[in-house]
């Protein structure tokens, strides 16, 4: 009978992280769509942004180029409570944290030596097949920068 109790209690705590992540629309991969994007010449852009479930926590892998085109990778696994963790791949900032506003609306915040960088909204729309990434920043001559990205899912 216990066995049996601690079986059917891990199943309901399974299937309840499993429906919590299900339910949340920024998982899975999302691709650029260049052609609806404003993001200024010379920046670096994000192709590819994929979020996935790591136990309770949310991993983002990050795919783009730099201003030059070159590659880029970074990725950093958290949690959307606004609390900063640790990016790896980025030399442009240490930590991310990300705030979930509501299940389409979600903000961000970039920091570097514990400075913030970079601050922005996700939206995802309403049917969840695409997002718009606004963000605000400054470029490394101190000029105010923003860019809008729109993303696919995929």
């Amino acid at each position: 009978m216990k066995a049996r109790t601690v079986v059917l209690t891990l199943l309901t705590l399974f299937v309840g992280l499993t429906m919590c992540f299900a339910s949340n629309p920024s998982l899975g991969t999302w691709k650029l769509n260049e052609a609806k994007s404003k993001i200024p010449s010379g920046a670096s852009k994000n192709l590819t942004v994929t979020y996935a479930a790591v136990g309770d926590n949310i991993k983002c892998t990050i795919d783009g180029v730099d201003g030059q085109g070159k590659p880029t990778h970074s990725e950093w696994t958290g949690k959307f409570d606004g609390k900063d963790y640790p990016v790896t791949g980025d030399m442009s900032s240490d930590t991310r944290a990300l705030k979930q506003i509501d299940d389409r609306n979600f903000d961000l915040a970039v920091k570097k030596d514990g400075k913030v960088t970079m601050t922005g909204k996700a939206v995802i729309a309403a049917d969840g097949k695409s997002r718009t990434v606004t963000i605000n920043a400054t470029d490394p001559s101190g000029k105010k920068v923003t860019s809008t990205a729109v993303y696919d899912k995929q």
